[in-house]
């Protein structure tokens, strides 16, 4: 054995450490993927057209082929959608040969089950309403989520399969174990499971995934120039739907979104990250998680995750 043999052995190139752990994660979400497949009778995957979703679809890719996804794709919209994230979501869906079904808050409102508080409310937390009517139309019996442990506090409790009573609620001590990647799929009539293959990846592993399976991403995850204004310390979007308000003042800045969502809700960053690479440097030296940088309906104890989650969230 040379020296430079013994080296790499004792201190292997950060690169060839990386793909290891990237294949791991991979490699685990494939094989929850297919036992989804084997073991429900109705699951559907839950599709944004965000950056964790679209991870979980090449993986899927990966798993099953294309044009062979064995579990239609679901989105629940809540017609304040960044147009770049949906019209992505429905050009990926097409290139996969998958079945797209997309149940809107909006129908969910007109039917009465969905009311706001006042016409600008954020209507995010109320998907769960919509999520929980597509569960029942299509009798769902498992959905797949790219939630992930490290995004927020309440996410950190989730078992990778986790289980949903007969209303569609979140119990976190009711969960099961789950020890040797053995999973308790029994349900009882109505209820179901959420599922959620990428648990034990973090922000960092997405990106590094993004970049090295050079996974195309809607362009607002990338810096852009857009109309913000200072907001609780966040940079909120000028849109039609989020105008100024009174004393604001609006300035042009290089910003990318961490998360898509409802657009009242979801701010972006700073940022001149105008590739994976770039972005993989950047999360490195973050220190607020991207839901805590960028999610203003995280920051009140009423729509808490956990709330939302105990009432049918994702």
């Amino acid at each position: 054995m040379n020296a430079r043999t013994q080296h790499e052995l004792l201190d292997p190139p950060v690169h060839h450490l990386s793909n290891a752990h990237l294949d791991a994660l991979e490699e685990e979400t494939i094989f929850i993927l297919r036992e989804v497949a084997a073991t429900f009778e109705r699951p559907a995957l839950l599709f944004s057209g965000g950056k964790d979703s679209l991870v979980m679809l090449k993986c899927a890719e990966k798993a099953f082929g294309i044009g062979r996804l064995p579990y239609p794709l679901l989105m629940i919209d809540t017609g304040h959608n960044f147009p770049e994230v949906t019209d992505f979501r429905d050009q990926r869906a097409r290139e996969l040969g998958a079945e797209l079904i997309v149940r809107s808050v909006e129908d969910s409102m007109k039917r009465g089950t969905v009311r706001l508080a006042h016409p600008g409310e954020s209507r995010n937390v109320h998907q769960s309403v919509t999520l929980l009517e597509a569960i029942e139309e299509f009798r769902f019996d498992a959905l797949i989520g790219g939630a992930r442990r490290d995004e927020e506090k309440a996410r950190a409790k989730e078992r990778i399969f986790s289980h949903r009573d007969s209303f569609g609620q979140w119990q976190p001590k009711a969960q099961r174990p789950e020890l040797w990647t053995l999973f308790n799929t029994r349900l009882a009539p109505g209820e179901h499971f959420r599922v959620f293959p990428i648990s034990n990846w973090t922000e960092l592993d997405v990106w590094q995934y993004i970049e090295r399976e050079n996974i195309a991403l809607p362009s607002i995850y990338y810096t852009h120039k857009r109309e913000v204004v200072d907001r609780r310390g966040m940079l909120a979007p000028v849109t039609e739907l989020t105008p100024p308000r009174p004393g604001e003042q609006v300035v042009i800045r290089d910003v990318r979104f961490r998360t898509v969502g409802d657009i009242t809700c979801t701010c972006p960053v700073a940022s001149t990250a105008a590739t994976a690479a770039d972005i993989v440097i950047e999360t490195l030296a973050a220190e607020v998680s991207e839901r805590g940088a960028t999610r203003m309906d995280d920051q009140t104890s009423d729509a808490s995750m956990e709330k939302r989650k105990k009432d049918g969230y994702f």
